[in-house]
């Protein structure tokens, strides 16, 4: 690849392999952050197009696979909202060609469209509701015709961002990201409350917040927030706009951790930090009292 793709050299911390992308994904207990520049990026984002340019990837460029798997799960999501209610329309069409014949998978690789969602789209086209298919999808045994049975086994296996056991490997990996930033908080004493301890109280809540404010690396912070993603342009302003500006109106400046890294060009948004794994790395200190900055 040009471009000096191939030269990335990823920051280690203990790496050891997982697969969060399986049918039985592990928990994951370490993992390799990447910090590169925005070409670089775009390269890798803009090459990898089905879940094998994964592995594919991984090889050819020296990257952990898990973070080109993140990689790719935004990307598809991204291109699936997109795509959502142009296929939703033709979904009379897709039923159609089931009932001729065409499997769910086929359609769902014609269309470029997740299989799972390209089969929930055939079941509603049919007048079957989404509770019904998702019953097939989560209990396939229960399933008597033959075809559907397969077809649902065979979009269930092939669909690693919208299917159950890919939700489940989501759901590790933000985790896993609360854990370690937890674990580190708790390494340095630092006392905070988290999400749940929080809930009902503010209209929104970062993953911790500090019950003294911080400094690290520097930056003066009162809350910090977990992400088990890659912060690429378009993830990070989706997430200033939904979550990160809003804190830092209810309880002031505070730092976002990316765990697989984040493009190097982005400066930091107004009164937010951004950081990724090497805060495992980072010592800090409490603020005195004279430091202290009165949340708003």
């Amino acid at each position: 690849m040009t471009g000096g793709v191939s030269d990335i050299a990823p920051r280690r911390l203990d790496r050891s392999q997982v697969a969060i992308g399986s049918n039985n994904p592990p928990i994951l207990r370490s993992a390799e952050s990447v910090t590169m520049k925005g070409n670089d990026f775009k390269q890798i984002y803009d090459r990898l197009r089905n879940p094998s340019d994964v592995k594919a990837l991984a090889r050819e460029l020296n990257l952990d696979e898990e973070l080109l798997t993140v990689i790719f799960t935004q990307k598809t999501v991204r291109e699936t909202t997109k795509k959502f209610y142009r296929v939703q329309r033709i979904a009379p069409h897709l039923l159609k060609d089931w009932r001729a014949g065409k499997s769910m998978l086929w359609l769902s690789s014609k269309h470029e469209f997740p299989p799972i969602l390209t089969g929930m789209m055939i079941f509603q086209a049919n007048g079957c509701s989404k509770k019904v298919f998702w019953k097939h999808v989560r209990e396939p045994e229960s399933i008597t015709d033959p075809r559907l049975k397969k077809d649902i086994l065979e979009i269930t296996k092939e669909d690693c961002i919208y299917s159950p056991w890919a939700n489940e490997a989501q759901y590790k990996r933000g985790t896993w990201g609360e854990e370690q930033l937890q674990g580190w908080l708790n390494s340095k004493n630092l006392t905070y409350r988290t999400e749940k301890d929080l809930r009902g109280e503010f209209p929104k809540t970062p993953d911790c917040l500090l019950d003294e404010p911080i400094r690290v690396n520097g930056w003066d912070i009162n809350w910090i927030e977990s992400k088990a993603s890659f912060g690429d342009r378009v993830e990070i302003n989706k997430n200033v706009k939904k979550q990160l500006e809003p804190y830092t109106e209810l309880f002031g400046d505070g730092l976002v951790v990316y765990w697989f890294g984040f493009v190097d060009e982005i400066e930091n948004p107004r009164g937010i930090f951004i950081t990724d794994m090497s805060l495992l790395h980072m010592d800090c200190k409490v603020l005195s009292t004279e430091c202290k900055k009165p949340l708003l």
